[in-house]
């Protein structure tokens, strides 16, 4: 199955990152490599682009795309907590630009094997970004207590029904393990009622969300490592960042806010004494969305929200 990734709300990231033919910049999230590609079509002479992904598939697929850009894109297999010492390997100190995508790719969605997906019933529990990484969903969803798969369901999946979910799956799992989406499904559906399931979209959808996010870490990495990315930045320099949820985009917005007005003194201080100085500004008031031939093209960049500091 070939690699395939929408690239959403391409022309507004490519457009707020206001690219420098000699610039270097880093997509974090390389996936098919679509914003990868837009970004080195506009590199000349000494601009470069290093794109990270943990995801194999979408390394061979990127590496494929680029391929045309000889020496001006380098691709290197690891996470994008790792780009100040991925960066560092490549003799780079600072760049002018970074871009995250945090969706997860169709291909991964759309790949039953792959174990993303609720859609399929006889899909592993899967759910690994980078499948060198041993721990699978199954594993969380068989050996995690009650407490910790209702916080998780609760928490990265916002669902009001966590509780009965998590139960349910505890009482199921002692007769058997649970290996399969469809045998999750089913209790999921279980643990809602039916008025609610014929209101709202696919019952397992929240819970399924939850897992990918604690298994690979999603939410942690984010709020750990932005600062991080933001001192990456050369003066001028711009983070764009694409989420598509509503625990991501509170991260960023916070983060962003905050490397903006860093100074932590009382209000009521007549100057500042903290000694805390900006590191840039907040390029996007309000999250830009996509556009409405974008939602008709693709229904999954609805929950889309792209976010740009620049640096200082």
């Amino acid at each position: 199955m070939e690699f395939y990734h929408y690239s959403v709300m391409l022309e507004e990231t490519i457009e707020h990152l206001k690219i420098r033919q000699d610039g270097i910049y880093v997509d974090g999230t390389l996936g098919g490599g679509g914003h990868a590609f837009a970004i080195a079509g506009r590199l000349g002479e000494g601009g470069r682009l290093i794109g990270i992904d943990q995801d194999a598939d979408a390394i061979a697929a990127a590496g494929e795309r680029l391929a045309g850009f000889g020496d001006r894109v380098t691709i290197v297999r690891s996470n994008y907590e790792h780009m100040r010492s991925v960066l560092a390997g490549l003799g780079v100190t600072g760049v002018d630009g970074i871009v995250l995508d945090l969706g997860v790719s169709s291909f991964q969605l759309d790949t039953a094997e792959r174990g993303f997906t609720y859609r399929e019933a006889d899909a592993p529990l899967d759910m690994r970004m980078d499948v060198r990484q041993e721990r699978t969903a199954a594993d969380i969803v068989n050996h995690y207590s009650e407490q910790e798969l209702y916080r998780v369901i609760r928490d990265y999946g916002e669902d009001k029904f966590a509780r009965n979910i998590a139960k349910n799956i505890v009482r199921e799992r002692e007769r058997k393990p649970i290996e399969t989406a469809g045998e999750l499904t089913e209790i999921i559906r279980e643990s809602i009622p039916k008025k609610v399931q014929a209101a709202g979209g696919h019952p397992a959808k929240r819970t399924f969300q939850a897992l990918r996010i604690e298994l690979n870490r999603e939410l942690e990495i984010l709020g750990n490592h932005l600062d991080e990315m933001i001192e990456l930045l050369n003066p001028g320099g711009r983070l764009c960042i694409i989420t598509f949820h509503s625990l991501e985009d509170r991260i960023v917005k916070t983060s962003f806010r905050r490397n903006e007005s860093p100074c932590t003194c009382p209000s009521d201080f007549p100057v500042c004494v903290c000694g805390k100085v900006s590191r840039g500004r907040v390029v996007t008031r309000k999250p830009i969305l996509p556009g409405e031939r974008e939602l008709k093209e693709n229904t999954r960049s609805k929950s889309a929200k792209l976010r740009v500091f620049e640096r200082a």
